[in-house]
């Protein structure tokens, strides 16, 4: 099949690697501009723009997708399907008009859960038990298309969302290429979404950083495993804040006020927290410092 993909970050890189190996025809690949980044504000090139570039696929990389450019890239591509995975760009009708098997998107989330642009996030952040991809027809509204499929997989209690990121692009790529073959020979099924069942994953911010103690040790530790590694979970102990990085849920119930430090040692930093319960903080970052675990951060720092 004649196909152009559109995505950006790494996410997106198995998928455009599994549609190759497919042995499809890339017309293209559209992809965001180049970025600064670190200190030196340096250009960055998306991963998916260095694949691309390594496969020798024409790349484009428009500004904008409504000032007409990209309009005419496709009229003159005219590819027969548009695959989108993380490109981080809203599509106008006129381009989702132009393919003759329509423009499909990869999602990483069970759809209608989780629309928007940081599903992994709040799935862990909200300690659900189970996760997914969806791959479905792109419509105007955000994330609202039909959906033609969807892979499920578990969640570990103790899973990153750098981890769960990882294995679900990797399921992605798989569900987006028998999906394909399905469109290609006409046995994909469409699926119109739940609206009553519709759940939002809006962007991150600082704002979710700060960690209350007055909150069950379970919710704590899906705070941290959910902003890492941005924004990241923050905590004050002893009058400081430290960037939160790796934590545990013990088996123990306490009696202690939230925020009481129980133990600071070797096997961790405990810390009494809602419900009785206890949260073991393993790694930590101290502003202007680097991340290091606790047995070390201890060898120069002392908790009361």
């Amino acid at each position: 099949m004649k196909i152009l993909f559109m995505g950006t970050p790494d996410f997106a890189v198995p998928s455009l690697r599994a549609l190759l190996q497919d042995g499809h025809e890339l017309l293209g690949v559209f992809t965001q501009p180049d970025k600064p980044k670190n200190r030196g504000m340096k250009l960055q090139a998306p991963p998916v723009k260095e694949v691309a570039l390594e496969a020798g696929i024409p790349l484009f990389q428009p500004e904008k997708m409504r000032d007409g450019t990209a309009l005419a890239i496709l009229h003159e591509l005219k590819p027969e399907l548009i695959v989108v995975a993380a490109y981080g760009r809203i599509l106008p009708r006129e381009i989702l008009d132009v393919p003759e098997y329509g423009c499909i998107n990869v999602h990483s989330s069970l759809l209608p859960k989780y629309r928007g642009a940081a599903p992994i996030h709040w799935a862990i952040l909200n300690g659900d038990a189970e996760s997914g991809v969806t791959i479905m027809h792109m419509a105007e509204a955000l994330d609202a298309g039909d959906i033609i499929s969807q892979a499920r997989t578990p969640i570990d209690p103790d899973e990153t969302v750098g981890e769960l990121h990882d294995r679900l692009a990797i399921m992605g790529a798989e569900l987006l290429v028998q999906t394909v073959q399905n469109i290609a020979c006409g046995k994909a099924k469409r699926t119109p979404q739940e609206e009553a069942e519709v759940t939002l994953a809006p962007m991150l911010s600082r704002a979710l950083s700060p960690m209350q103690w007055e909150r069950p040790a379970r919710e704590l530790h899906n705070q941290v495993r959910g902003l890492t590694p941005w924004p990241s979970a923050t905590a004050m102990l002893a009058g400081k804040q430290y960037k939160v990085w790796k934590t545990a849920v013990l088996d123990r119930i306490t009696d202690a006020a939230p925020g009481t430090i129980l133990e600071a040692g070797e096997a961790g930093i405990q810390i009494a927290c809602g419900n009785g319960t206890v949260l073991r903080i393993d790694e930590l970052q101290a502003e202007g410092k680097r991340r290091m675990l606790v047995s070390d951060f201890l060898r120069g720092n002392s908790l009361q």
